[in-house]
């Protein structure tokens, strides 16, 4: 089982559009997957999950079982002021430490609407899971100009990005 991490909280996020994308690739590789879509994080979540409240949030826990219970995640990541999102490394914080991380692995998909593809979001993220012990895959597709490569569907049209989305998705089942 592969999660994706759908890694913003915006509503109609385009992230969750690439998340359904990767989906769908893991699945015609023959590889189960969920999508666990940071938008549908418990309101009260920053308040009642982290820190002294950490276990105690029936709403998130679930969510943090099956993330210390994966092997292997995929981190869709849209680029916000140069890094992340907040929500996204809130969301680490509210992880069990070490046990979450520790030993697996990880792919990351940065989406940005400039020219760079989240490649700062990216080099960030990757050295807290360096230093959390995950194995990032380095292959990692930046997604430049993410708005002007999909359709109104949602869908994504840009052959290059679905060469390198398929690509990765191939490596990341077999590392």
């Amino acid at each position: 089982m592969i999660r994706i991490i759908s890694s913003t909280n915006r509503p109609g996020a385009v992230s969750y559009k690439v998340a359904k994308h990767y989906q769908v690739l893991l699945t015609d590789l023959g590889v189960e997957s969920e999508i666990i879509d940071l938008a549908n994080l418990p309101d009260d979540f920053i308040a009642s999950a982290l820190y002294q409240n950490s276990g105690k949030n029936e709403a998130f826990n679930p969510i943090r079982e099956k993330m210390r219970d994966t092997e292997k995640y995929v981190f869709i990541v849209p680029e916000y002021n140069g890094s992340f999102p907040g929500i996204l490394k809130t969301f680490i914080d509210g992880l069990e430490f070490p046990t979450t991380f520790t030993g697996k692995k990880a792919a990351l998909v940065g989406l940005g609407a400039g020219v760079q593809g989240a490649v700062l979001a990216m080099s960030h993220l990757t050295d807290i899971f360096n230093y959390c012990g995950t194995n990032v895959l380095a292959q990692k597709p930046k997604l430049a100009g993410i708005g002007k490569a999909m359709n109104d569907a949602g869908e994504i049209t840009n052959e290059l990005y679905l060469n390198l989305l398929r690509d990765q998705a191939k490596a990341f089942v077999a590392f």
